[in-house]
Order: C-alpha cells, then sequence, then structure tokens
C-alpha cells in the first residue's frame, strides 16, 4: 500500500514539473515584429531594435540537431554575404527547450540545441549572423508562430512582416531548387515591389516545445526497461567483428569492470548509441574481464542500461585479442574504435573518449542531411 502511495505521488509530481502548454500565435502578413531581446552565440545580447540600420529583417527560426535546418546552414551564410550590402539585416534564432529534444532525435547531429552547443555550431559553420537562443522561455518563439526548422520571417523598414515560409523548394542540398522563396521574397522588397507570394509552408523539424517532452521521458522510461544480455565470444569471432562484413558503421569498445575510466565513459558511449541506433551504425562493447566476472560485467552493463550487443572475451591469451583488434592499439584500456563496413578502421581513442569528438566523427560518415541515407 504504501508503494502504491509512494508511486502515486511521484507521478503527481512528476506530471507538475512538466511545463504547461502555452497559445502559439501565427504571425501573419502585415503584422508587426514582436520584440525580442534574447542571448547570442558571442556571449552578447541582440534586441529587435539592434538591427534598425536595416531596411530589411529577416528572423530565421532554425536549430542545430534538424538535418534539414544543417541542409540550409551553407545557403544561409551565402545569403548573408549576398544580401546584407543590399540593406538586409539577418538574425537566426533556436526555438527549441533542449529537454524536448530526445536523444534518438539527434541521430543526423553531435549537438543538442542548449546555448553551448549553439556556440560550438557556430564556430564550427563561422556563422556570418546573431545566432540567439530562446530555449529557455520560448516566448519570442510563441510570439512569432515557426511551424518547423527552418522558417523565415522578413520585415520591412516599418517592420511588418510581408513573407513568412521556407527558404527554396528543396531539403536537398544537393539538388537545385525551382523556386527560391526567400530570396525572390528579398529582391521584391528590395524593389520596393509587393511580394507576389508572401506565405508559403515549411518542411522540416517540428518545433520543440517545452510541454511536449514527456514524450522524452516515456522513451528514458522505456530504455531503463530495454533487457541488457552479455554474450561470451571466442578470438576468430571477435576476429569477425572487426572485419565487419556488415552494412553499418560499428563502434566497439573495449572494457573491464576493474577499469575506473571504463566505467566514466560508459554512460556517454550508451547515449551515443541511442543518438544514432536508428542508422547504419551499432554499438558493441567487448569485455575484456575473465569468464568468471561474467556476471560482475553484467551487472554493470545493466547499471549503465546498455541495451547494445555486449561480448565477454573467453580466450586465454589478451595479446592475441589485442593484435585482433588493432595492431595500433598499445593495450591500455578503455579503446574504442569506429570501423566501417569493410573494416576500415576510421577512428580509434586509447583512453576516455570526448564524446563530441567521437560523435563529429560517427556524423561525418553517416552524414547530415536526409539526402545522405
Amino acid at each position: 500500500m504504501r508503494l502504491l502511495q509512494l508511486s502515486t505521488v511521484l507521478l503527481i509530481w512528476s506530471l507538475s514539473c512538466l511545463a504547461q502548454e502555452k497559445p502559439i500565435n501565427e504571425l501573419k502578413p502585415g503584422d508587426s515584429a514582436p520584440y525580442f531581446d534574447l542571448p547570442g552565440t558571442d556571449d552578447k545580447n541582440y534586441s529587435l531594435n539592434d538591427f534598425d540600420e536595416y531596411p530589411i529583417l529577416v528572423v530565421l527560426f532554425t536549430c542545430n540537431h534538424c538535418p534539414t535546418a544543417q541542409a540550409y546552414e551553407d545557403k544561409i551564410i551565402k545569403m548573408v554575404d549576398l544580401y546584407r550590402a543590399k540593406g538586409v539585416g539577418f538574425v537566426a534564432i533556436s526555438p527549441n527547450d533542449p529537454e524536448a529534444v530526445s536523444l534518438s532525435e539527434l541521430g543526423y547531429s553531435d549537438l543538442n540545441d542548449d546555448l553551448g552547443s549553439m556556440k560550438i555550431r557556430a564556430a564550427d559553420m563561422n556563422y556570418n549572423f546573431p545566432y540567439l537562443y530562446d530555449g529557455q522561455t520560448q516566448e519570442v518563439s510563441l510570439a512569432y508562430g515557426p511551424v518547423a526548422t527552418p522558417h523565415a520571417f522578413v520585415f520591412d523598414p516599418q517592420r511588418k512582416l510581408r513573407y513568412s515560409g521556407r527558404i527554396d523548394d528543396t531539403e536537398d542540398p544537393y539538388v537545385k531548387p525551382r523556386t527560391k522563396d526567400l530570396e525572390s521574397a528579398l529582391n521584391q522588397l528590395l524593389s520596393e515591389s509587393e511580394v507576389p507570394v508572401a506565405q508559403t509552408k515549411t518542411f522540416g523539424c517540428s518545433i520543440k516545445w517545452a510541454w511536449k517532452n514527456s514524450w522524452t521521458e516515456k522513451l528514458k522510461a522505456q530504455w531503463a526497461q530495454d533487457s541488457v544480455s552479455l554474450e561470451e565470444k571466442n578470438l576468430e569471432q571477435i576476429k569477425d567483428l572487426i572485419s565487419n562484413s556488415s552494412d553499418k558503421y560499428r563502434l566497439i569498445n573495449l572494457w573491464a569492470t576493474w577499469c575506473g575510466p571504463c566505467i566514466v565513459e560508459m554512460p556517454e558511449l550508451v547515449n551515443t548509441d541511442r543518438m544514432y541506433r536508428q542508422r547504419d551504425f551499432e554499438f558493441i562493447t567487448i569485455s575484456t574481464d575473465k569468464p568468471g566476472k561474467k556476471e560482475k560485467a553484467l551487472e554493470l552493463l545493466t547499471k549503465m542500461e546498455a541495451a547494445n550487443q555486449n561480448i565477454l572475451f573467453t580466450g586465454e591469451d589478451i595479446y592475441q585479442l589485442i593484435e585482433v583488434v588493432d595492431e595500433k592499439w598499445k593495450g591500455s584500456l578503455p579503446y574504442t574504435l569506429l570501423i566501417a563496413p569493410g573494416g576500415e578502421k576510421v577512428y580509434s581513442n586509447e583512453g576516455i573518449v570526448e564524446p563530441l569528438d567521437l560523435r563529429k566523427e560517427i556524423i561525418k560518415h553517416l552524414g547530415r542531411y536526409y539526402a545522405d541515407d
């Protein structure tokens, strides 16, 4: 009875912690630009008034993790270079609450949508426009009403909305667009003409509103319930794994229960697997513990929720294992490899893995766009 009461209390408490749904404005052509004052990736705050020098202003809602948003990054950077000299200002705003972004939604990225990650992406891509964070309150995003990332809003000198919608008609960066909607709107405004198509639909990732994070919590609970197993394999079987005859990139981590750094890094490796497991990717751990330690190894893997393929090396000679895994491996743990289909070792790390470096390497091979699949 006490357990039931405690469960009820915890459920009520968890539900009370969820953000309450808020009304989303639908900004329409002719509406005034809602005011904003938000922190940027350059550690400065930017307000709507900071762009008064530009007769035309583009407010672009975008984010780090969305493959469609990433597919447009180079186009946006080139557009800024082309149109800024003509009197067009650009500012990008990330509308997403990072807590509402599940690891499973990060399969095309190495980063989440928090401000720290935004700083990394802005630096990696050398953004030539301010990139602002609205994920804490989402008040600005609620006022503008973007429906997907990316979503562009174009304002005239009176800061009246003249165009809202897509950048162009293809999210594939390798395909030439038939209609360049955003550029067309800018050209019309620069020539003081009416924008013939003032509103278009957008395609991309949905906005991650704070009140829609309940399913991310459900997914975490589901992952916690996934079964964890540990199977025994000999030297020849591990050799087959290393040769990787599969069509997936294979991340292999060698570890042991007595290895402190191995235990420290394992949660981030599990998170990495959760990010990319829906793509051509798989994660395999190989325990170098003695067979008599199998129970302890399985206990630790279960605690880490490592519901991937887990292997216990059953051979007697650890030095044979070292040579089979990678002749460059000096023998210390942990040791991590990324192996391409066909067996090419495209990444290796001896010691604790830096998660971002590893994820950048993985996404370099898997690709950031839908078109890469």
